[in-house]
């Protein structure tokens, strides 16, 4: 996969990704306006409907009181006809005459608003009912002079009722006038208006905390509860009580203090579903682009590691085929001396050889859990000293040197005495290959609590910090401008690190660009 294909995976991935999570937050957005306008519309309902039961209430407490009076007076009512319409139709051939009649009738039952409010002492109340008559004639005689005064129909019906619309009317307009001029607090009460709201509220389905209050004119009257406070978004208003010009002086208010947390709650199943599944495509996203990067890292670091391995076992094969073909020359297979001298010189690169191959083969075991690391009771500082006995012609042929300073007292540690050894050869084969000059070498050993820490340092080229971050991944060799200026190929320190921490121990590195480096391994002691 080249370098531009990857970044644009990567910039259509992150788009994909973006606009995913953009789109949940537009859904949410949109879910929450809506249900918003829904809260709205119910609401709106509820106090339109509260409103509603308020005045219908107010007019049946005074319809009730009127007709108590009413029927507890025991006087007759005193009647006026407000009009009268007759209606005669004749039938020539059954020689039938049929008059129609219609009265509305005014009783006053001399019923004052004075019953209600001293101020209306002057306004009186009337019923209206209605009288209706239908007589029909078997002549005609009905239209001589003289003779209506005498006749009788043949036949009378009667009938009479309440006009329940005028009635109704005159009604409305009579208490209307009366309520208006009374105060509020007689007209409604605040457990009446809690206990409607919070009925219709419920009719609703909206079941959360509400404040309300009534103003009269734009101002907070007494009918209010303790926790009313307006707020523009969650207040929401209606006329009640209005009079009959139709003004309205009163209005009443309802808020909401968690109408918020309300419209949430009822997204916050949905809502969560969207977020956990949105963090698992971020998680998987993140977890695919993290692992593409690092299988772009491990491809290079594998194709370093086969060009140095192929560069290491190059040399050595050339050697020893220069030292063979030396060897056949007959000038010099006479010379003893000269065909030990390359005999030993294959022996050396067989070796070195060997020992690549091995150090490939120990991390292919120790990733398999198949090394066998017996470990048993020993002196860390004899270890040491062994592993130094390895290096030293390595170390004489650079003309370097190494220091000895142990200072610890208590040196016995539980290890496995070939694998340690050669955790300490890593570490100092890599002291002298990074030693630009003639390889300073310094080891320390001292005891923290019940622990003993080996410190192995050099004056080399030292590392970046980037590098001692990853220095001990398998593979991983930092770039010196030229690929194959120091021979290796990055499976030292992983193979000292595996050991280490199969030793329960700790290794890490202390560095800096220039200076050199300090290797320190840290191991439990025993009691």
């Amino acid at each position: 996969m080249n370098k531009l294909f990857f970044r644009f995976l990567v910039l259509l991935m992150s788009l994909s990704l973006i606009g995913i999570i953009l789109v949940q937050v537009y859904w949410f957005n949109t879910s929450f306006k809506n249900n918003d306008d829904q809260f709205g519309y119910h609401v709106t309902q509820v106090i339109d409907n509260v409103a509603d039961k308020i005045e219908k209430q107010e007019a049946y407490n005074f319809y009730a009181k009127y007709n108590s009076y009413k029927d507890s007076t025991g006087k007759l009512p005193k009647k006026e006809d407000l009009s009268e319409i007759y209606y005669v139709q004749k039938d020539l051939k059954t020689n039938k005459t049929i008059v129609y009649s219609n009265s509305i009738i005014s009783e006053d039952y001399d019923i004052t608003a004075d019953l209600f409010n001293k101020k209306f002492s002057s306004e009186r109340f009337k019923s209206l009912s209605a009288k209706r008559v239908t007589e029909v004639y078997n002549n005609n005689n009905i239209d001589k002079p003289g003779v209506q005064q005498n006749l009788v129909p043949n036949e009378i019906t009667k009938k009479s009722g309440n006009l329940d619309v005028l009635d109704n009317a005159q009604f409305e307009i009579f208490f209307k006038d009366i309520a208006s001029a009374m105060p509020l607090e007689e007209r409604v009460s605040m457990e009446t208006l809690q206990r409607l709201i919070k009925k219709e509220l419920e009719v609703y389905g909206v079941d959360t905390k509400f404040e309300f209050a009534i103003f009269s004119n734009g101002i907070e009257t007494k009918i209010k509860s303790n926790g009313f406070h307006f707020d523009r978004e969650a207040t929401y208003s209606v006329p009640i009580l209005a009079d009959n010009e139709g003004n309205e002086k009163y209005r009443l208010s309802i808020t909401f203090p968690h109408k918020k947390r309300f419209l949430l709650s009822e997204l916050v199943s949905i809502t969560i579903l969207s977020i956990v599944f949105t963090l698992i495509i971020l998680i998987a996203y993140t977890s695919a682009l993290n692992q593409l990067i690092r299988q772009r890292q491990i491809s290079e670091i594998k194709t370093d590691f086969i060009n140095n391995m192929t560069h290491e076992f190059k040399t050595p094969i050339a050697t020893i085929n220069l030292a063979l073909d030396a060897i056949k020359n007959p000038k010099i297979i006479e010379d003893k001396e000269k065909v030990f001298r390359y005999l030993q010189m294959i022996r050396d690169e067989n070796k070195r050889m060997h020992a690549q191959v091995e150090n490939v083969l120990r991390i292919s075991k120790l990733e398999k859990k198949e090394l066998d690391i017996e470990k048993g009771s020993s002196n860390v500082e004899d270890v040491i000293y062994d592993a130094i006995e390895h290096v030293n012609l390595i170390l004489q042929d650079r003309g370097g040197v190494i220091r000895n300073h142990f200072e610890a007292v208590r040196t016995t540690v539980l290890i496995n005495e070939v694998h340690f050894t050669n955790v300490i050869v890593n570490i100092l084969e890599n002291a002298i290959k990074y030693s630009p000059e003639e390889p300073q070498i310094d080891i320390y050993t001292e005891n923290i609590k019940d622990m003993i820490l080996i410190k192995v340092k050099d004056q080399g080229l030292g590392m970046s910090k980037v590098a001692q971050k990853r220095v001990f991944e398998k593979f991983y060799r930092e770039h010196t401008g030229d690929l194959h200026n120091v021979k290796g190929h990055g499976l030292g320190l992983a193979y000292v690190k595996r050991i280490v921490e199969d030793h329960n121990g700790q290794v890490y590195v202390e560095s800096e660009k220039g200076k050199g480096s300090t290797f320190i391994i840290k191991l439990p002691l025993i009691n």
